[in-house]
């Protein structure tokens, strides 16, 4: 599913730990969608929690100047680099239904939808730990989840 951010905005949510690059991957991807003309909001939702508490970030992209500015409700995207939290977070709270679901783990698409009842839209399962630690040599999970949330958005 390729997304056209001429026709509105387009909603990204992610999820992972304090210290996966949550934060690093919604910038470096919105700063992406900046340099290709794009008008963008991207910020993090994380407490005073340590190392390894969940945390949240969003991002919205659009060609026209963005009028909201609170967190993202219902998601075109939902990007997971940490897949431990779908024991702990319900991380496809407000998907719309047509979205998409953008997971590391080993697991196949059927049993991620099946999981979490999503009927609709696309799952995408990237085995992101395993990518990274064979490329980089290092727990960067998230380079290979955001190579493929880039990848199923356009």
């Amino acid at each position: 599913m390729s997304y056209d951010f001429a026709k509105g905005i387009t909603e990204f949510r992610w999820h992972g730990r304090g210290g996966q690059g949550v934060v690093t991957s919604n910038q470096m991807l919105g700063k992406a969608a900046l340099a290709e003309g794009n008008y963008i909001q991207a910020f993090p939702e994380f407490g005073p929690e340590r190392t390894g508490a969940p945390v949240r970030a969003f991002l919205r992209i659009s060609k026209a100047p963005i009028q909201v500015y609170a967190q993202v409700y219902n998601p075109d995207v939902v990007v997971c680099i940490d897949p431990t939290l779908v024991e702990v977070v319900d991380i496809t709270e407000g998907l719309k239904e047509n979205g998409t679901l953008v997971i590391n783990t080993t697991n196949e698409p059927q049993t991620i939808r099946n999981k979490f009842g999503f009927k609709g839209g696309k799952v995408v399962t990237v085995d992101a730990s395993t990518i990274a630690m064979e490329v980089m040599g290092r727990p960067f999970y998230n380079m290979p989840t955001m190579a493929a949330a880039v990848k199923v958005t356009g």
